[in-house]
């Protein structure tokens, strides 16, 4: 198990990423955050993503989907990606993963892999 902040930096050796915050979608808040904020204000990127999280939430409860969970949500920009990952413990209830990656240095499939293996190894 890893704690938060090494969590943090393993995202941030994801290649191409740009910046990485664990968000309590409840509230909006980045309970903490990497990166150099250069390209993005993570704390604009925590509150506006939360948006994104409790709308696909409250569409999935619609849809009568209840024994669905959402891995993650794909924002693709033109120079960027937003990866979106609502962590699944008992403990993370209430809060994911965004991560912003550089869309030419990045791998989606190599960055949502090992997204999912920080996820399952954070300690909350």
């Amino acid at each position: 198990m890893a704690n938060l902040e090494t969590s943090l930096k393993e995202a941030m050796a994801i290649e191409g990423a740009i910046g990485i915050a664990l968000v309590d979608y409840g509230s909006g808040m980045a309970l903490g955050s990497l990166g150099d904020g250069g390209e993005l204000d993570l704390n604009v990127a925590a509150a506006g993503n939360t948006d994104v999280v409790r709308a696909k939430m409250r569409a999935m409860e619609l849809l009568n989907l209840h024994d669905n969970e959402i891995e993650d949500i794909l924002v693709s920009l033109t120079s960027q990606y937003h990866l979106l990952r609502p962590l699944t413990m008992p403990n993370g209830r209430g809060l994911f993963l965004f991560l912003a990656l550089n869309r030419t240095r990045s791998n989606l499939a190599m960055a949502r892999h090992q997204l999912k293996r920080i996820e399952l190894a954070l300690e909350i």
